[in-house]
């Protein structure tokens, strides 16, 4: 099985987890998976909170936007940072809307392995890269 599968997999397998077990609101599950560009990320949750991360690994990335439900109804979206807050949205599908507005550049396929895996196959990608030109 190639790399690309195997994250692939991992990631499927969070996704119909997430849309499960119940530690999200079930809206915001549905809405997050039937976008293509979250979808293709690794989700994760904690205290309610839907995040998205580029690899399938532990300590997951933090450099996403992610969700949470408001008190009383609707969400905040959030991040990527804890200290950083974007503003609410009245449904789960405006939220993941204004998620996928503050994607970073070239989010794409989330990669299996860690955070630190994950930057050193960028840095390699970027030596490679260099020395091709």
């Amino acid at each position: 099985m190639s790399a690309d599968a195997t994250a692939h997999d991992l990631v499927e397998a969070a996704w119909r987890d997430i849309r499960d077990d119940g530690h999200v609101r079930k809206e915001l599950a549905e809405a997050a998976y039937a976008e293509p560009r979250l979808r293709q990320l690794f989700p994760w949750t904690g205290m309610g909170e839907l995040h998205f991360s580029h690899c399938t690994g532990k300590r997951w990335t933090w450099d996403i936007p992610y969700v949470q439900p408001a008190i009383g109804g609707g969400y905040r979206i959030c991040g990527p940072l804890r200290t950083q807050s974007i503003g609410p949205a009245a449904t789960a599908e405006e939220a993941i809307a204004v998620v996928v507005e503050h994607l970073p550049p070239g989010c794409g396929p989330a990669f299996a392995g860690t955070p630190a895996e994950l930057a050193a196959y960028e840095d390699d990608a970027r030596i490679r890269s260099a020395a091709q030109e």
